[in-house]
């Protein structure tokens, strides 16, 4: 990735958390999520996304606040369907555009490379 600052759009349940934990004894954090979304805060935006209804709002934001997850902004009441991200390329060639799927419940073991020469 370049070095330019980046918008990270995150999914919570199977990807940073247990997925469904808050339904079935409560949330647990996956291995990688907190050293993964420190890294993304400190390159950019980090946004949470999560079909979560809003009224687990109060209980989700003291659990992540309490597990050291650092992020700008959190969405729920999300679709469960597919997440579509579109975005121009630079004209430069830089594509603007990633997108990884996770196997769910396994975890962010995820290295962040930035190349200083894009």
């Amino acid at each position: 990735m370049s070095p330019l600052p980046k918008t990270w759009l995150l999914d919570l349940d199977g990807s940073l958390l247990l997925h469904n934990g808050y339904l079935h004894g409560g949330d647990k954090l996956l291995p990688g999520a907190r050293e993964f979304t420190q890294k993304a805060y400190e390159t950019g935006r980090v946004i949470i996304l999560t079909a979560r209804n809003e009224k687990y709002r109060g209980e989700t934001v003291s659990f992540l606040k309490k597990a050291g997850i650092s992020y700008h902004d959190i969405l729920f009441d999300l679709p469960y369907g597919e997440r579509i991200l579109i975005n121009d390329a630079k004209p430069s060639g830089l594509q603007t555009a990633f997108a990884v799927n996770l196997e769910r419940d396994k975890g962010l073991d995820i290295n962040i490379v930035i190349d200083e020469d894009l």
